[in-house]
C-alpha cells in the first residue's frame, strides 16, 4: 500500500501558515504539570461556529509547513497532539515531523476499513504514536484501532459525567492512557481524578477557586513588599536588603534572571550586580514570574499556569512594542496585564481584592477588571487565542482593532511560546 504525497494531500487547497490562527491547549497529568498541547488550526477567513472542528486540510498545511513554524517553538519540550481524518492518515504528511514528539489523534469520523488498519499499523511500527479522540462508546471501529493507541481521549461536553463510570470500565485494564477533554471546572477534575483518568485538557487549572480568608505564603509576601519598594522608587540599597532577607528569593532570583531565555550579556553573580544589570522595570517582571513559581516544587516540569502567564505576558508585549515601538513603557505595562491576568487564580482571591494589594495604574486595572482600553483588548485577544473555539469572530475584530495581521499575530504567538518555555525551565 502506497502513502499518498504530502503534496497531493495539499494541492487541492494550496494554504499559507498566515491564513491560520494556531492555539495550543495544554494537557496535564494527575500530578498538574504540564505534559502536552494539542495543537489547533483554525482558517483566519472563517472562525464562526460552523468551523470550530479542525479543518484536516488546515492541520495538513500546516504540517506541511512545520519546518516555517518551528515545531520546537510551539510545544517546547512537551509533545504534540495533532489531529489526523483518513485522507491525512493515509498521506505522508507526517514524515515532516519529529515522530518523538507527535501524537496523532485519530478523530471520531474515521472509519475503519481494512485499508485505515493497515496504515496505521503501518505507522505504529515506524514509531508514531496514537490517541482516539471523542470516545463515545466501545464500539468495533474502536476495538479495532485500541491495539495501536496510547491515549483514549472523552470529551466531556459530549456525555453526562454519570455516563462515564461504565463506559471508562471498557478500557481500565487495557493499558491505555485516559484522557479527559474539556475538563472546565476543578469540580469536574476531581471527579475525573477519582474515576481514575490519567490526563486533563481544558482550563480548569486557570480559574480561581475563591477561598476566604486564603494568606499568602512568606515569599510571596515578600515579593509584594518588593514589587511595592520597586513601585515607590524606594533606593537600590533597600531594595538589596529586602532581596537578602529572603534565602530562597535570593538564590531563585539569581538563577531565574541566568536562564538563557533571559538573555542577560554576562553572567549575574550578585543581588547588587542584578539591580544594576537589570533594572527596575526587569527586576520587577522577573519578581511577578517568581510569584507564579514559588508554590511550584523545584524540578517541577512546567506548571501550567506559570507557563500561561508567561506566555500572555510576552505576547502582550510584543503586540505592544509592535503597535508602539519606540514606547517601552507600553510594553512593560503590557507585560504586567498579561501575567497579573492569572494572578486572582494564583492566590485564590477576586481580582478585585487582589488589587487591593498590589496597586496598579489605572490602565492596568480597567484592563484586569474590565478588559477595557488598549491593555484589555490584547488581553481579550490572548484569552480569544485560547478558547479559539469559541471566538467566533472576535478575533478578526480584535485584530483589526490593534492593526495587526494574522501573520504578524501567528510571528509573535512564536516568539512567545518560545520565550515562556525557556523561562519557565529558569524558574522552577
Amino acid at each position: 500500500m502506497n502513502a499518498t504525497p504530502a503534496s497531493s494531500v495539499l494541492s487541492a487547497s494550496p494554504l499559507h501558515v498566515r491564513e491560520f490562527f494556531l492555539a495550543r491547549q495544554p494537557i496535564l497529568n494527575r500530578q498538574q504539570t504540564l505534559i502536552a498541547y494539542e495543537l489547533l488550526f483554525r482558517g483566519a477567513s472563517s472562525l464562526d461556529a460552523a468551523n470550530v472542528t479542525n479543518d484536516l486540510s488546515a492541520t495538513a498545511a500546516v504540517i506541511a509547513h512545520a519546518s516555517q513554524l518551528g515545531m520546537e517553538k510551539v510545544i517546547g519540550d512537551a509533545k504534540g497532539y495533532v489531529n489526523a481524518d483518513a485522507a491525512v492518515l493515509m498521506s505522508d504528511i507526517f514524515q515532516l515531523l519529529p515522530k518523538e514528539k507527535i501524537v496523532l489523534e485519530i478523530i471520531e469520523t474515521v472509519k475503519v476499513t481494512p485499508e485505515i488498519l493497515k496504515r496505521v499499523a503501518e505507522l505504529y511500527r515506524q514509531g508514531f504514536r496514537f490517541a482516539l479522540d471523542d470516545v463515545i462508546t466501545d464500539s468495533d471501529d474502536v476495538r479495532q484501532l485500541l491495539p495501536y493507541v496510547d491515549v483514549v481521549k472523552f470529551d466531556l461536553h459530549g456525555m453526562s459525567m454519570s455516563a462515564l463510570p461504565k463506559l471508562l470500565s471498557q478500557f481500565h485494564g487495557q493499558n491505555k492512557k485516559l484522557l479527559a477533554e474539556k475538563v472546565e471546572t476543578r469540580e469536574q477534575f476531581e471527579t475525573c481524578l477519582q474515576l481514575g483518568f490519567d490526563y486533563f485538557q481544558g482550563y480548569y487549572f486557570a480559574k480561581p477557586a475563591l477561598l476566604s480568608g486564603k494568606k499568602l505564603s512568606p515569599s510571596q509576601l515578600t515579593i509584594i513588599r518588593l514589587m511595592n519598594q520597586i513601585r515607590s522608587d524606594a533606593d537600590n540599597s533597600a531594595i538589596e536588603i529586602s532581596i537578602k532577607q529572603d534565602a530562597s528569593l535570593c538564590f531563585n532570583l539569581l538563577r531565574l534572571v541566568n536562564a538563557p531565555a533571559v538573555g542577560t550579556p554576562r553572567r549575574i553573580d550578585s543581588i547588587s550586580q542584578a539591580l544594576m544589570v537589570l533594572g527596575r522595570s526587569q527586576l520587577q517582571r522577573w519578581l511577578q514570574i517568581m510569584l507564579y513559581a514559588e508554590p511550584c516544587k523545584t524540578g517541577q516540569a512546567m506548571p501550567p499556569l506559570l507557563m500561561l502567564a508567561s506566555t500572555r505576558g510576552k505576547l502582550l508585549e510584543l503586540i505592544a512594542q509592535r503597535l508602539e515601538p519606540r514606547n517601552r513603557n507600553m510594553g512593560d505595562t503590557a507585560f504586567t496585564v498579561g501575567i497579573m491576568s492569572l494572578m486572582d487564580t494564583l492566590f485564590s482571591m477576586t481580582m478585585t481584592e487582589l488589587l487591593e494589594q498590589v496597586p496598579v495604574i489605572e490602565e492596568v486595572g480597567d484592563a484586569l477588571l474590565y478588559r477595557r482600553g488598549h491593555y484589555g483588548d490584547m488581553l481579550l485577544l490572548a484569552e480569544h487565542m485560547e478558547h479559539i473555539e469559541e471566538a467566533g469572530d472576535m478575533m478578526g475584530a480584535l485584530l483589526d482593532k490593534l492593526r495587526l495581521t494574522n501573520e504578524e499575530l501567528c510571528a509573535l504567538q512564536l516568539e512567545a511560546f518560545e520565550w515562556s518555555d525557556g523561562v519557565t525551565r529558569g524558574a522552577v
